[in-house]
């Protein structure tokens, strides 16, 4: 057999492999938002100079490089105005913003009680907000709506679509 038509017989192989069959097509996944840790059962503290400022616990948590998910959250804070206490059965804790969500209960230290199934809460700005039905009380009075924001340092609660129950409480003169 002439040495030649071996080298064309492989080179005409060669070409006819390159052209019928495609490469190899190898598919990379890119893991862009992966959690750092997982946590079970826990107890979070928020220190600073003033001493405690947060507490945070939960059935479990993951962590990511700018967040916390938890479930069953109960996130109480500690400020010179109040405390306050939130739970939810998710929770979303992202730099100054804390999001709730499923059976939302909210209640500050004089008996000022929120709930919804979802809320936001903006540490900076003090502002509680809920895009969802609400129910508001203390003492008696109650507020129904479709929605609300809620100033914690200016003490306002701004709603929509609203029912009020009153309580007057009558003087003796």
């Amino acid at each position: 057999m002439n040495i030649n038509i071996f080298f064309g017989f492989i080179l005409s192989s060669l070409v006819i492999i390159f052209v019928l069959f495609k490469p190899l097509d190898v598919k990379k996944q890119e893991f862009i938002d992966v959690p750092i840790f997982e946590i079970t059962s826990f107890n979070m503290y928020e220190l600073n100079n003033k001493g405690l400022q947060g507490l945070m616990i939960g059935n479990s948590a993951l962590r990511y490089s700018d967040r916390y998910e938890v479930t069953n959250i109960d996130y109480t804070e500690n400020t010179k105005m109040n405390i306050s206490n939130m739970k939810a059965k998710r929770g979303l804790y992202q730099g100054e913003t804390v999001s709730l969500f499923g059976n939302v209960n909210y209640v500050r230290a004089d008996g000022l009680t929120f709930e919804s199934q979802k809320m936001i809460y903006d540490k900076h700005t003090s502002q509680l907000s809920s895009t969802t039905p609400f129910l508001a009380y203390k003492e008696g009075n109650s507020i129904k709506g479709d929605s609300m924001k809620y100033n914690k340092k200016r003490k306002f609660i701004e709603s929509q679509n609203v029912k009020v129950t009153y309580q007057l409480q009558e003087s003796k003169i």
